[in-house]
């Protein structure tokens, strides 16, 4: 990819974090968009939940990436955060979505995040993006967050939307859960540890993310998950293996669901998800096992 401008919403989270890393690393003009008052020419000002952005700030941009969102599993899911959950993202993303419409030379690229989660519990069928949306909370959640980018699609603006799995990697998301409760040997199988669990290693998610960007060709959604979803219990399998630790203890459906509340279904729930498009759109994945994700983390 040519030395490029790229604008960057949720630059502090975890995925967020690594991108501008790789980018900046690479030469590219990383522009971040705060909340606060920007400190020089690198932060545009804006405010996801008011739905107000500094346009001007975005000018020049060869692409901008949007994976601002409130986290998934930082609390249990009482009315006000889930709305919090929706707000961060829908919201957000209409907002960003004006205001790159409403440039007079808009970016070459839109990527806006998503996740797997539109297609719910899908048992032991594999599904890839041809799949129609679940039923539940994260999936309609998917379909708006999705939707909300329709200003910039209609503005002619390629735009990928990025459905993720769950990211192996030490600093956040499940797995930054995870690795603790592993190391102490303590970690174990969730429920019954048939549930499949499409992962992608954190790495393996920014390439992803920068072959999206620079494939002029890619547009819609992608899948963004390792080829070979395991189940819960294979993965836990693999943890105790990698960090030579047993994996001897299980966490009963009934104390997940007393814990977590609602998000003990998605926990539960399975989800064979397949990466049809970027496999072939040519991209390699350097870490497709989940020992070797594991082993990167």
């Amino acid at each position: 990819m040519e030395r490029s401008r790229i604008a960057v919403a949720g630059a502090s989270g975890l995925i967020g974090s690594a991108l501008v890393r790789s980018l900046t690393a690479d030469g590219h003009e990383v522009v971040r968009l705060v909340r606060r008052a920007p400190r020089g020419g690198d932060e545009v000002r804006w405010d996801p939940e008011r739905q107000q952005v500094d346009a001007a700030g975005l000018a020049g941009c060869d692409a901008v990436v949007n994976l601002a969102g409130a986290g998934i599993g930082d609390r249990r899911w009482t009315p006000e955060y889930k709305r919090l959950i929706r707000d961060s993202r829908v919201l957000g993303t209409a907002a960003l979505a004006e205001a790159v419409a409403s440039l007079d030379t808009p970016p070459r690229v839109y990527v806006s995040g998503s996740a797997m989660g539109i297609y719910g519990d899908t048992g032991d069928r594999a599904v890839d993006e041809d799949a129609p949306p679940g039923d539940g909370f994260l999936p309609s959640l998917c379909v708006e967050w999705e939707e909300a980018a329709a200003p910039v699609q209609e503005a002619g603006v390629r735009t990928v939307f990025l459905r993720t799995g769950l990211v192996v990697a030490r600093g956040g998301g499940a797995w930054g859960r995870l690795f603790p409760l592993f190391r102490a040997g303590l970690g174990g199988r969730l429920g019954s540890g048939r549930q499949y669990w499409s992962y992608i290693a954190l790495h393996d998610e920014v390439a992803a993310i920068r072959h999206l960007i620079d494939d002029g060709t890619a547009s819609g959604p992608y899948n963004l998950t390792a080829p070979q979803p395991l189940t819960n219990r294979e993965v836990t399998e693999a943890m105790g293996r990698v960090l030579h630790r047993p994996t001897l203890f299980a966490v009963p459906e009934p104390v997940l669901r007393a814990a977590l509340g609602e998000m003990a279904g998605d926990v539960l729930g399975s989800q064979r998800v397949l990466p049809k498009r970027l496999l072939e759109s040519g991209f390699t994945f350097a870490f497709p096992g989940i020992e070797d994700a594991i082993r990167a983390a």
